[in-house]
């Protein structure tokens, strides 16, 4: 396992580069995103260890980073003050641009992967979803949510479709073009911190919630969930759904632990991993090297490495 800490840093988001398989970046918050400036964390894992590219401060905590799945310098963050900042990997001084659309903290933020589509998407506190592209004049607000909007995704197989999982317990479904929500889903009773989208199988999405669960769901039948992963003993705080299988997915929680599933298992649980002291927030896969795993923390660390049971998370499509 490979460690980088980040002194008064608490980690909010990881994700690992689309195009280079050592980059990774972080979005950090002061004071655990209560009050303070935010830190956006350029990472490059070398043989033995990980180290700091560079850095860039905002004036605000940041919550979610995402990287252009076009341009492999540029990437996006989302901020408390409702912004989202485009950062350039080459320019060490100041974002690319800032579109403070929202009127409240953003949490999530996600560059969408279908080809042929440029466009960013955020969710925030105001209970908003704006879609854009490259931060211009965001080119439609979308409003149905009753609570916090804690996750916005785009859907990797359909264009110009994303997913919502909100405060209001529901995760919602969006045809962005028509700006029009076609699907509902009551999915936990309590509030849903994350969602994501299966990368094989368009029908396929996976929620995560307050109430400790990991619930994924077959869009064609939403009366119930596939299955209802159960093991978190607090908030489940990220899902993220495994590249390379399936099947797989990894969820990380307020217990302090990642948990790595295989829903097609009478026993889906394949592994816990309990390396840190407090609240993990941030988890991502590596896309190019499989079972490479990178998280991080509100105790100052990112962490990447690869779970024990490997075996069990490889190339199971």
């Amino acid at each position: 396992m490979k460690v980088f800490r980040s002194p008064a840093r608490h980690g909010y988001a990881v994700e690992v580069s689309p195009f280079l398989p050592n980059r990774v970046a972080c979005a950090s918050s002061q004071f655990y995103g209560i009050t303070g400036c935010g830190t956006l964390l350029l990472l490059n894992q070398t043989d033995t260890e990980v180290v700091l590219v560079r850095s860039w401060d905002w004036s605000d905590g940041l919550f979610d980073v995402t990287w252009s799945e076009s341009n492999e310098h540029v990437l996006a963050a989302g901020g408390g003050d409702g912004s989202v900042q485009l950062w350039d990997t080459a320019n060490q001084d100041a974002p690319l641009r800032v579109a403070k659309e929202h009127t409240q903290e953003v949490y999530a933020v996600d560059w969408s992967q279908t080809r042929g589509e440029n466009l960013i998407v955020s969710g925030s506190w105001d209970r908003s979803i704006r879609w854009d592209a490259n931060l211009s004049p965001s080119l439609t607000t979308l409003r149905g949510h009753e609570g916090v909007v804690y996750s916005a995704v785009w859907s990797p197989h359909i264009p110009g479709c994303c997913a919502s999982a909100s405060g209001d317990g529901t995760l919602r479904v969006w045809d962005v073009k028509a700006a029009a929500c076609r699907l509902a889903i009551p999915a936990h009773k309590t509030e849903i911190l994350s969602c994501d989208w299966c990368k094989y199988d368009k029908n396929m999405v996976a929620t995560g919630s307050v109430d400790c669960s990991v619930c994924v769901w077959d869009l064609r039948n939403v009366r119930q969930p596939i299955s209802t992963l159960l093991g978190h003993t607090y908030a489940v705080r990220r899902v993220k759904f495994s590249p390379f299988s399936r099947t797989v997915l990894a969820s990380c929680s307020y217990d302090f632990t990642v948990r790595f599933w295989d829903v097609s298992k009478e026993q889906p649980l394949l592994d816990t991993v309990e390396h840190h002291s407090e609240f993990v927030c941030g988890l991502d896969f590596n896309l190019h090297v499989p079972n490479q795993v990178v998280d991080c923390s509100w105790d100052e660390t990112v962490k990447i490495y690869t779970p024990v049971k490997r075996a069990l998370l490889a190339h199971n499509v």
